[in-house]
């Protein structure tokens, strides 16, 4: 291999990566925030006994989890405009698109989670008197997001790999970057290289907390 590897032009592209990876945690975060608040409704209402809700919401968990999802944010990029005349800046159009996919997966395992509940525990609501929602409110969500914080953590770090999938809309999100100096520079091997290491340091914290978490619920299932 006679390729002689340069990082140094590197440092001068400091500010285009650091605006880049600024997007791209922002799409992370925010995506995110939307699959954790939205997932459980979602799940509830995958969940209910009625069917004009629950049909719709199985339908929209099994569309987002069929297709692709670089397929869905080119769709919400070039289709959501023409069908509904609604025009959103691409960053927050990223955020949609990643942000109802996450909801999807997000709702399986809050799902899983709402299915592990004793049901000793529901009828001790009842007995209480507890109405549905300080049920839902107090025993569900509570006992749920504990069983399914390590997939949730997990689908979140899948978010924050597949937001790098909006730079092919030109959404200047760190891949953006990267791809915008490697053409610039014919660096692609350092260039790229870099980008795949700065993913690598975001995601391993999660994975490791993700871990974690999954250990003390092992741990606290065979007490």
């Amino acid at each position: 291999m006679s390729y002689s590897f340069e990082f140094s032009f590197l440092h001068d592209k400091a500010g285009p990566l650091a605006e880049g990876l600024v997007v791209t945690v922002q799409l992370a975060l925010a995506a995110n925030l939307m699959g954790l608040t939205l997932g459980f409704g979602l799940c509830l209402a995958a969940m209910s006994r009625w069917t004009p809700l629950r049909w719709p919401a199985q339908l929209f968990i099994e569309f987002f989890r069929c297709t692709p999802a670089l397929l869905q944010i080119v769709w919400f990029f070039y289709c959501v405009p023409i069908l509904f005349d609604v025009y959103l800046d691409p960053i927050p159009m990223g955020i949609l698109a990643l942000g109802l996919n996450l909801t999807a997966f997000n709702a399986e395992a809050y799902r899983a989670g709402v299915q592990a509940v004793p049901r000793e525990h529901l009828d001790a609501c009842v007995a209480l008197g507890l109405s549905p929602l300080q049920r839902t409110l107090h025993v569900v969500l509570p006992q749920a997001l504990r069983s399914a914080t390590p997939v949730l953590m997990t689908n979140g770090i899948g978010t924050l790999q597949q937001s790098a999938l909006v730079a092919i809309v030109a959404v200047s999100d760190l891949m953006y970057a990267g791809k915008a100096i490697a053409t610039e520079a014919y660096r692609p091997l350092e260039t790229y290289s870099l980008v795949a290491l700065i993913y690598f340091l975001l995601s391993l914290p999660i994975a490791r907390m993700a871990h974690w978490a999954e250990r003390r619920q092992d741990a606290a299932m065979q007490r």
